[in-house]
């Protein structure tokens, strides 16, 4: 009899150990939506993706040449949707937007009007992530880096403002990259943020170049221009994003490697 209680007793001291144990915590997934200043090879994109610890799942499906019409014109929005329907195994999918590069004008087959078109576009991407369970984080379109004179030319404010308005307007969070990127390009001056480009500046490339940083006519091609980026601006601007990620969402501070406050300058 006495052996029969002290089991008894030993079981129900023992069993609160094996039902209190902890549910395994999910993982964050993190989806970029963009175009090439975001993209695999030619933007910040991937830079941002490495920041992540390994259980974080960070997909990059920002793509060249895409405007906030053409990226889901082509179905590539369709792609994004699927994996938010398929999104149990993750705690919260968050799910970066920027657009605006080849929203602008004379982009035949890409182009929105700025007035209907790119804030509709921009308001259904809020609408349909937050209908499928995740987090829209829009992104205002990074700078180029052209200069006229002294003073950088911020041709893309106009679709910063438009991005702007419909994240206050849904109570969206927003990470306002082209005011950060622009800020720190225009204190860099033309040189230094020319070192940001995928290739050195040619000697021949004449500093006035236009907004999107196309070589002067008869110029040998060259991979330079003012408005991709090589290693150097993939740190940079991945940083801007990463710090403001961190901003926004507190929690998400133990995913990165390093702080991302402490990330957020050249290395």
């Amino acid at each position: 009899m006495k052996h029969s209680v002290a089991l008894l007793s030993f079981s129900l001291v023992a069993a609160p150990a094996f039902a209190t144990d902890p549910a395994p915590v999910k993982p964050i997934r993190i989806i970029l939506v963009g175009d090439s200043t975001m993209a695999t090879r030619t933007g910040y994109g991937d830079a941002l993706c490495a920041r992540f610890q390994p259980e974080v799942s960070c997909i990059n499906l920002a793509r060249g040449g895409r405007s906030s019409g053409s990226f889901r014109a082509e179905g590539r929005w369709d792609e994004v949707q699927a994996l938010l329907k398929d999104g149990a195994s993750f705690s919260t999918t968050y799910v970066l937007v920027q657009f605006g590069h080849n929203d602008q004008p004379g982009k035949p087959g890409r182009s929105t009007d700025l007035v209907t078109q790119f804030p509709q576009n921009i308001d259904r991407y809020v609408s349909e992530t937050t209908a499928l369970g995740g987090v829209p984080v829009l992104v205002t379109p990074l700078t180029r880096r052209s200069f006229k004179g002294d003073y950088l030319k911020d041709d893309l404010a106009p679709w910063a403002a438009a991005t702007r308005r419909i994240a206050a307007q849904r109570k969206a969070a927003l990470i306002d990259l082209n005011a950060t990127s622009a800020a720190a390009v225009q204190k860099m001056g033309q040189d230094e943020a020319d070192t940001l480009a995928q290739a050195p500046r040619p000697a021949n490339y004449g500093a006035p170049a236009s907004a999107a940083g196309v070589e002067p006519q008869g110029a040998p091609k060259s991979a330079f221009d003012r408005t991709h980026v090589g290693a150097k601006g993939a740190a940079l601007f991945s940083s801007m994003v990463a710090a403001e990620l961190e901003r926004l969402f507190p929690g998400m501070k133990h995913s990165f490697k390093t702080p991302a406050a402490q990330a957020a300058s050249l290395p």
